[in-house]
């Protein structure tokens, strides 16, 4: 299986993109799971190659219905629980 490429995405690619990219991949190691993970922003996400897009609520409603790959939606970057079930849901569906 070729490594998924999950791109954490936010209104600039810098901010809380980098907190949530930055869980993810605590998550992916936790767990020893492997993902390239990168920061985007909703602007230009979609025309960024990847697997799969994790994205607020508020800003996949932007792109939702425009995306060629799954898109994650997190509820809160702050609540680890949701974002390391979101993450491992992800990952084992690609099992």
């Amino acid at each position: 299986m070729k490594t998924p490429k999950i791109q954490c995405v936010c209104g600039f690619g810098c901010g809380s993109s980098l907190m949530l990219r930055m869980a993810i991949d605590d998550i992916l190691k936790k767990h020893s799971l492997e993902a390239d993970t990168f920061c985007g922003d909703v602007g230009t996400c979609l025309s960024n190659q990847c697997d799969s897009i994790f994205i607020s609520k508020e800003l996949a409603e932007r792109i939702k219905d425009r995306a060629d790959v799954p898109v994650i939606v997190i509820e809160d970057f702050m609540n680890g629980k949701e974002v390391e079930e979101k993450t491992l849901d992800y990952m084992n569906s690609l099992q």
